[in-house]
Protein backbone atom coordinates (compact mmCIF):
# COMPACT_ATOMS: atom_id res chain seq x y z
CA UNK A 1 0.00 0.00 0.00
CA UNK A 2 1.62 3.25 -1.16
CA UNK A 3 1.64 6.07 1.07
CA UNK A 4 -1.38 7.73 -0.52
CA UNK A 5 -3.78 5.08 -0.49
CA UNK A 6 -2.63 5.30 3.51
CA UNK A 7 -3.69 8.90 3.61
CA UNK A 8 -7.00 8.16 1.88
CA UNK A 9 -7.90 5.13 3.86
CA UNK A 10 -6.99 7.88 7.05
CA UNK A 11 -9.14 10.87 5.95
CA UNK A 12 -11.73 8.24 4.69
CA UNK A 13 -11.97 6.88 8.39
CA UNK A 14 -11.43 10.47 10.09
CA UNK A 15 -15.26 11.26 7.59
CA UNK A 16 -16.59 8.25 9.02
CA UNK A 17 -15.69 8.86 12.94
CA UNK A 18 -16.95 12.43 12.51
CA UNK A 19 -20.18 10.85 11.15
CA UNK A 20 -20.09 8.43 13.76
CA UNK A 21 -20.09 11.06 16.33
CA UNK A 22 -23.04 12.64 14.93
CA UNK A 23 -24.92 9.13 16.01
CA UNK A 24 -23.04 8.95 19.45
CA UNK A 25 -24.10 12.12 20.34
CA UNK A 26 -27.53 10.78 20.17
CA UNK A 27 -27.07 7.55 22.10
CA UNK A 28 -28.60 7.20 25.25
CA UNK A 29 -25.84 5.33 26.84
CA UNK A 30 -23.26 8.36 25.74
CA UNK A 31 -22.39 10.27 28.98
CA UNK A 32 -23.30 14.04 28.80
CA UNK A 33 -19.91 15.38 29.33
CA UNK A 34 -19.10 13.02 26.06
CA UNK A 35 -22.18 14.11 24.82
CA UNK A 36 -21.04 17.45 24.76
CA UNK A 37 -17.95 16.91 23.16
CA UNK A 38 -19.65 15.02 20.82
CA UNK A 39 -21.73 18.07 19.71
CA UNK A 40 -18.95 20.46 19.68
CA UNK A 41 -16.76 18.14 17.11
CA UNK A 42 -19.89 17.01 15.09
CA UNK A 43 -20.20 21.20 14.51
CA UNK A 44 -17.10 21.70 13.92
CA UNK A 45 -16.43 18.63 11.80
CA UNK A 46 -19.82 19.16 9.52
CA UNK A 47 -19.59 22.40 9.14
CA UNK A 48 -18.93 24.08 5.71
CA UNK A 49 -16.65 26.72 6.99
CA UNK A 50 -13.54 26.33 8.67
CA UNK A 51 -12.35 28.27 11.81
CA UNK A 52 -8.73 29.15 10.01
CA UNK A 53 -9.67 29.57 6.43
CA UNK A 54 -8.16 27.29 4.06
CA UNK A 55 -6.37 29.98 2.24
CA UNK A 56 -4.25 31.11 5.43
CA UNK A 57 -1.14 29.63 4.44
CA UNK A 58 -0.18 26.45 6.47
CA UNK A 59 -2.77 27.27 9.34
CA UNK A 60 -5.53 27.20 7.32
CA UNK A 61 -4.71 23.17 7.05
CA UNK A 62 -3.65 22.79 10.61
CA UNK A 63 -7.49 22.08 11.80
CA UNK A 64 -7.86 19.81 9.14
CA UNK A 65 -5.16 17.71 9.74
CA UNK A 66 -4.24 18.10 12.69
CA UNK A 67 -6.84 19.47 15.30
CA UNK A 68 -9.79 17.75 14.37
CA UNK A 69 -8.69 14.33 14.14
CA UNK A 70 -7.29 15.01 17.57
CA UNK A 71 -10.45 15.92 18.31
CA UNK A 72 -12.47 13.45 16.80
CA UNK A 73 -10.11 10.62 18.35
CA UNK A 74 -10.79 12.12 21.60
CA UNK A 75 -14.15 11.94 21.43
CA UNK A 76 -14.03 8.14 20.04
CA UNK A 77 -12.02 7.16 23.25
CA UNK A 78 -14.12 8.55 25.80
CA UNK A 79 -17.72 6.29 24.39
CA UNK A 80 -18.58 3.44 25.58
CA UNK A 81 -17.49 0.85 23.05
CA UNK A 82 -20.90 -0.24 22.95
CA UNK A 83 -21.91 2.85 21.48
CA UNK A 84 -18.81 3.25 19.44
CA UNK A 85 -19.41 -0.30 17.75
CA UNK A 86 -23.09 1.03 17.21
CA UNK A 87 -22.86 4.61 15.58
CA UNK A 88 -20.37 3.35 13.12
CA UNK A 89 -22.52 0.71 11.94
CA UNK A 90 -24.87 3.57 11.48
CA UNK A 91 -22.41 5.77 10.08
CA UNK A 92 -21.41 3.15 7.84
CA UNK A 93 -24.78 2.63 6.73
CA UNK A 94 -25.97 6.48 6.21
CA UNK A 95 -23.16 6.87 4.42
CA UNK A 96 -23.52 3.95 1.67
CA UNK A 97 -26.90 5.74 1.70
CA UNK A 98 -26.45 9.38 1.19
CA UNK A 99 -22.67 9.05 -0.53
CA UNK A 100 -21.68 12.36 1.52
CA UNK A 101 -21.50 13.25 4.92
CA UNK A 102 -24.84 15.23 6.32
CA UNK A 103 -23.84 19.36 7.02
CA UNK A 104 -23.73 21.25 10.47
CA UNK A 105 -26.25 24.53 10.28
CA UNK A 106 -24.93 24.44 14.29
CA UNK A 107 -21.13 24.31 12.89
CA UNK A 108 -21.91 27.66 10.67
CA UNK A 109 -23.69 29.49 14.09
CA UNK A 110 -20.56 27.82 15.96
CA UNK A 111 -17.64 29.14 13.70
CA UNK A 112 -18.97 32.52 13.35
CA UNK A 113 -19.41 33.25 17.10
CA UNK A 114 -16.03 33.02 17.44
CA UNK A 115 -14.79 35.08 14.93
CA UNK A 116 -17.35 37.54 15.98
CA UNK A 117 -15.51 37.10 19.24
CA UNK A 118 -12.01 37.35 18.30
CA UNK A 119 -12.77 40.35 16.22
CA UNK A 120 -14.49 41.72 19.47
CA UNK A 121 -11.83 41.34 21.46
CA UNK A 122 -9.51 42.10 18.97
CA UNK A 123 -11.39 45.74 18.65
CA UNK A 124 -11.39 46.02 22.17
CA UNK A 125 -7.56 45.61 22.72
CA UNK A 126 -6.84 47.89 19.51
CA UNK A 127 -9.11 50.40 20.88
CA UNK A 128 -7.61 50.99 24.30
Amino acid sequence: MSIFDSMRAWARRVKRDGVTLWFAYRHPETPFAVKALCVFVVAYALSPIDLIPDFVPVLGYVDDVILLPALIWLAIRLLPPAVVDASRLQADTWMAEHNEKPKSKAGIVLVTAIWIGVLYLLWRWLAS
